[in-house]
């Protein structure tokens, strides 16, 4: 890799890490560690600590990552890696994939990935109509689905939804939040599509589907 840009995580940097886990409980814990020291294609990091409990954070050679780590101005960037290997200094130190550049997604703080996905979406409008439809993609702050163009939208409307959500060890969730129009498209196949944000979610609900978000996202790197 060639020289390192300004995006690139920088010895010192703090990384917030969640782990890939088929366990609930494990894939939401946010985990902070410190960059001790940036060879070609590793990065060495210190043993992850979750901040919450204390707790140093046990990982294992092929563990994928998805790390985070702040900006000036508190921009997020975001990339994938996953555990190489250990090696012994003072202190045992992780060594993990180094992010290709590219690879490297900036996001400002309070946004959120978004992940192409096709799920079931139950929407009730204000007028207390009731009707099914499915995403187009979603993340952590909003979401975009297609309808029928019977169902009337416009910008600014707000509606309640609960969203299907199946994870990879089978289980299925669903989140409940409410979202507010920002956009509307009128598709060639006649449908429209609907973008619209999260006005009000709860941390669990928005949890979750950030959890769905951090697989797809694993499945997508598989390809």
């Amino acid at each position: 890799m060639g020289g390192k840009t300004e995006l690139e995580p920088k010895v010192n940097t703090f990384l917030y890490l969640q782990v890939a886990s088929s366990d609930e409980e494990d894939a939401k814990a946010v985990y902070k560690s410190r960059i001790a020291d940036v060879q070609d294609d590793t990065l060495y990091i210190e043993v992850p600590l979750e901040e919450q409990t204390g707790r140093y954070k046990r990982l294992f050679p092929g563990d994928e990552l998805s790390a985070y780590y702040l900006t000036e101005g508190g921009v997020k960037h975001y990339f994938n890696t996953h555990v190489l290997g250990f090696r012994d200094d003072v202190i045992q130190l992780v060594a993990v994939r180094r992010p290709d550049p590219d690879s490297i997604r900036k996001v400002q703080r309070r946004s959120f990935l978004r992940v192409p996905a096709v799920l079931e979406l139950a929407v009730k409008l204000a007028n207390q109509v009731r009707f099914l439809a499915y995403t187009d993609d979603i993340g952590g702050g909003g979401i975009s689905f297609t309808t029928d163009p019977r169902w009337a939208f416009n910008a600014g409307d707000v509606m309640e939804c609960w969203l299907l959500l199946p994870y990879k060890n089978g289980t299925i969730e669903h989140a409940f939040f409410k979202p507010e129009v920002v956009r509307l498209k009128k598709l060639e196949s006649g449908r429209n599509q609907v973008m619209a944000k999260f006005i009000e979610i709860s941390d669990s609900e928005r949890q979750k589907i950030i959890r769905y978000c951090f697989e797809r996202q694993l499945e997508f790197r598989k390809r």
